[in-house]
This record gives C-alpha cells, sequence and structure tokens, in this order.
C-alpha cells in the first residue's frame, strides 16, 4: 500500500514537472513544427531528461533516415553524418524561425552527391529545387524542401529523344551544352565512321523531324545495313547491293580492285582491245557519270574524216572492223562488188593498200574507176588513140593478166597469120635499147621480113633493097620453101634433076662469117655439074 501511494505520488510529482517546463518553454516551435505545441507532444522529440535526439528526428523524417542509410546525399555525407541534428536544426526560436538555414554561396554541393558541373553550376537553387522535380510524393507535398530531387537528367530536361536512347544523358553530353554531344563516340556505334562518312553533315543521316509535337531527331533504327540505304544506285542493281565490292568509304570515284571489276555486267562488255585500254581512257571524270557508247565515234575519232559519212553522219565502224584492232577489215569482196567499182579478175587479189593508201592516209572516195586513174599508160603516143579510145586499157586488155591481150591485130596493116598467131606481142614489140633499156613500139613499125627476121640468104632474093619471103615461104614455117617452084626459075627441074637433092646443086657458102646457101649459082649449063 506504501508502494501503491509513493508511485501516486511521483506521477503527480512528474506531471508537475511537465507543466513547470512548459511554463518555461525557450519558446515558440517554428512554423514546420507548430503542430508539436503542447505538453503532451514533447516526448515525440525529446527523451526525458536528455536533449532532442537525433533518433526521434530521424524517426519523424525518415526520408533523412533513408539517406544516411544508404549513406547518399547531403546528410549521408562523411561530414555530415554523425552529427546532433539540432547543431544545424535548432528549434524553440519563434514561430517564423528558419529551421533549414544556410550560406548558399558558400554551400559545397559536392556534398550531396551532386556536382554541379559546367553550365549546372550558373544555375540558381530555385532553378532545380522545384516541386514538379521532386519524383517522391511524400517530399512533394512538403511545402518547401530541398530534397527528393531525382538526379535522371529527364527529370529537369525534356527527353529530346523521346525515349530511343538511353536516359543516361551523361553517355554522350556533358556539362556544359547539349549540342554538340561532346561525348558520343561514333566509332563505338554500330556503324563506325571512315573516310567521307567522317564529314558528313549529321543531319543527313540522323534527319530531323516532329513527333508527338515536339521537335526530333531520328538516332536509332537508321538502316545502314547497305550502302543503298543511304546511296542511290546509280548502277540500277547491275552489279548487285554490295557497292563496298568495288567502291570504298574514301571515294566512290576511287575503285579498288578494277581488275576484279565484271565490266560484262554494264551496258558495255570489254572484248578485244578494249579488255586492254586504262579505265580513265574512257571514264575521265567520274565513272558514275553517263557516257556515250552507242557509236565507235563516241570515243575514237573518224580516222577517214568522213569519207563514208552520210548526211553528215560518220557510220559505226564496227561495219568494217573489229574490237580486236582497227588493223584488217570486214569488208569484204561481195560488199567491194556492191560498189561502184566491182572488183574482177586480178584486182580481186590486190592488196587493199595497193589503191587506198597510195599516200600515208588511207583514201577512199574519188580515187579513180578508169585503168589509167591508178596504171600509167605505157603505150602513149606509141599506139594510136584509134585502137584504145580515151587510153581504155580493155581495148586490149582485160582485168586477170596484162599478158592475155585480146587486140585485133587484123584491124592494123599487117594482120597475125600463121606462126605470127603464136608470138607474144613482146616479141614484135619490145626492143631492148644499148643502155639497158627496154622500149616499146607500136606505130610506123616497117612490115618487111627483114625488119623481124634475120636474112639467112645473105640478100640473095633481095629486090629494090627489100626481100620478100613470101615469093618462098608461107606465115606456117619457114621450111621447106612451099610456095618456091623450082620450074619457074630459070632452071626448071625435069627428067633425072627432079630427084637431085637441094643440096647436091645449093652448096653452103661462107662471107664474112655468115653460113648461107648459096642458090644463085649462075651455073645452069650441064658441063656446069658434069665432067
Amino acid at each position: 500500500m506504501m508502494s501503491v501511494r509513493k508511485g501516486i505520488f511521483f506521477l503527480i510529482s512528474l506531471i508537475g514537472s511537465f507543466t513547470s517546463l512548459a511554463q518555461i518553454s525557450p519558446g515558440e516551435l517554428a512554423k514546420v513544427h507548430s503542430h508539436l505545441e503542447g505538453l503532451s507532444n514533447c516526448t515525440k522529440c525529446h527523451i526525458l531528461g536528455k536533449k532532442v535526439s537525433n533518433q526521434k528526428c530521424l524517426e519523424c523524417h525518415s526520408e533523412i533516415k533513408a539517406k544516411i542509410d544508404a549513406r547518399k546525399g547531403y546528410h549521408g555525407s562523411a561530414e555530415v553524418t554523425g552529427k546532433e541534428c539540432v547543431k544545424c536544426h535548432s528549434d524553440h526560436h519563434g514561430l517564423n524561425f528558419q529551421i533549414i538555414r544556410f550560406e548558399k554561396e558558400k554551400f559545397n554541393h559536392d556534398l550531396t552527391g551532386f556536382k554541379l558541373q559546367g553550365a549546372h553550376g550558373k544555375k540558381k537553387c530555385v532553378d532545380c529545387h522545384k516541386p514538379e522535380f521532386i519524383s517522391d510524393p511524400k517530399i512533394k507535398k512538403k511545402k518547401f524542401t530541398y530534397l527528393g530531387l531525382n538526379l535522371g537528367c529527364a527529370i529537369c530536361h525534356t527527353d529530346y529523344h523521346q525515349k530511343t536512347l538511353s536516359q543516361e544523358c551523361g553517355n554522350c553530353h556533358n556539362f556544359e551544352k547539349f549540342k554538340p554531344a561532346g561525348k558520343f563516340d561514333h566509332q563505338l556505334a554500330k556503324f563506325k565512321l571512315e573516310g567521307k562518312h567522317k564529314d558528313v553533315p549529321c543531319l543527313s543521316c540522323h534527319k530531323a523531324s516532329t513527333k508527338n509535337g515536339q521537335k526530333f531527331q531520328e538516332f536509332t533504327g537508321v538502316k545502314f545495313d547497305n550502302c543503298t540505304a543511304c546511296h542511290q544506285d546509280k548502277h540500277n542493281n547491275k552489279f548487285g547491293q554490295n557497292c563496298k565490292d568495288c567502291h570504298s568509304e574514301q571515294s566512290f570515284t576511287l575503285i579498288k580492285g578494277t581488275q576484279n571489276f565484271d565490266h560484262d555486267k554494264t551496258d558495255f562488255k570489254l572484248e578485244g582491245k578494249h579488255k586492254q585500254v586504262v579505265c580513265k581512257t574512257c571514264h575521265k571524270t567520274k565513272f558514275t557519270n553517263a557516257m556515250q557508247y552507242s557509236n565507235c565515234t563516241n570515243c575514237h575519232e573518224d580516222y577517214h574524216h568522213k569519207q563514208f559519212a552520210k548526211q553528215g553522219v560518220s557510220p559505226d565502224c564496227s561495219q568494217c572492223h573489229t574490237v580486236n584492232g582497227f588493223i584488217g577489215s570486214l569488208y569484204t569482196i561481195d560488199k567491194h562488188n556492191a560498189s561502184v567499182f566491182p572488183l574482177k579478175g586480178a584486182h580481186v587479189a590486190t592488196p587493199c593498200f595497193a589503191c587506198h593508201k597510195k599516200t600515208e592516209k588511207w583514201s577512199f572516195r574519188e580515187i579513180g574507176k578508169r585503168c589509167i586513174d591508178c596504171h600509167t599508160d605505157i603505150h602513149k603516143p606509141n599506139i594510136n588513140e584509134k585502137y584504145y579510145p580515151q587510153s581504155n586499157c580493155e581495148s586490149c586488155h582485160n582485168e586477170n593478166r596484162w599478158s592475155m591481150i585480146t587486140f585485133d591485130h587484123g584491124k592494123t596493116n599487117f594482120p597475125l597469120v600463121g606462126a605470127h598467131l603464136k608470138r607474144t606481142c613482146r616479141e614484135c614489140h619490145f626492143k631492148s635499147e644499148p643502155d639497158g633499156t627496154v622500149r616499146h613500139h607500136f606505130s610506123g613499125l616497117p612490115v618487111n621480113c627483114s625488119n623481124c627476121h634475120k636474112d639467112v640468104h645473105n640478100h640473095q632474093f633481095e629486090n629494090n633493097g627489100a626481100t620478100d619471103c613470101s615469093l618462098c615461104h608461107n606465115n606456117d614455117l619457114f621450111k621447106p620453101a612451099s610456095k618456091f617452084d623450082h620450074n619457074k626459075s630459070r632452071f626448071p627441074l625435069d627428067g633425072k634433076h627432079k630427084n637431085v637433092a637441094c643440096n647436091k646443086c645449093h652448096k653452103p657458102n661462107t662471107d664474112q662469117k655468115l653460113i648461107y646457101v648459096l642458090y644463085k649459082t649462075n651455073k645452069i649449063k650441064c658441063e656446069d655439074c658434069h665432067h
């Protein structure tokens, strides 16, 4: 009973003590703690007989406790952890007292775990510490606080990429400025920039547009599996879609591996001599530039200077030449025979250059149609023009052989008969001169036998300085003298004389080294032969 009385007395004493403490309170609580006014609320912050404890503070300010436990933020920093809360946040100084109070200009923001770097260092506290940037609903209700800010860039800054890229903006951007993305290394991307790609402006590949009502630039989803995703295929898929087989990032005009390039896939197949031509000979600027190649003259000069042109347009060389070389021609004899000068006889075997390349250059037009346009008239003035008007060689000759003469000798005053028909023109009309030259003679030639034949009778039958062989001989052969009739001579043959051989009476004779048979013996008496 005594112990009960003592307990009641202690409780009354304790209540009395609190009453006296309330009466001697240091002052009003700040507005944020004003709801804790009154004796019954003291123990919410104070431990009986002790000062304000951190434990009591943190039981109420759980957001601070969470930071301290996580060792994050200003209160979780090494310089603040373990300090008494009241050293910085004392109370009972009046309703309008600011519990959270510090010199902003001297505040070391590094202790919060978020260093103010670059452009952040130029911002005022209120620029970032706004309710709209606080993600924790509980903290967001506070009228004013520096707590609760999410450190993600997208909390304060508009996500220009609209969640198409990582939310870790620091991977690409620095704190100085967003543009350009100074920390971004395109070489770490799936598409590495090489060669000319290094000089291409970003906007050329990463197009700017509007998405969801905001400016937007496409960085993901850009196709790069093939060059044609960005570049137009000027070859229209003739060489496939793998541009790298021929081109590199250094330049489209620099073709790699031209020795392996299959030109047959183009509209112009390389054949013959074209295979040996250096690319730059035809592709003088860019390989992709359009070229004219329908006619040979697109690349080759008309060597014949439009000799074959029709209406001023040169024909295609392929009508006569091949890609294996200009030397040689496809122009056949049949084609030549369809021209104004058909090839016949010996002309068929005449090489082209004999007629068409008499100078340094080839000529095919107006080179002559008559014989004398190419051949020298060796007979002029030795043959009267009446036998070959206008020097027409075909009056005597043909195109097979010059020696095949078709001249009618009967038109002259010396018709050819007998053995004369077997003689060549040269035997009578060509004579060697003392100087060794051969000259031909046609007009003015004498028709006497002795002009061509040697007088084997040593002038025995000469009459007025001329011997007429035809009195005894014919044109078939000289021996025998078939036309000679001994009975018409001064000594007709009769009786036994008919059977006497000629050489019994007509003996060989020598005169000035000329051996001839003596026919005019003047011995016609019997005693001249018979003794």
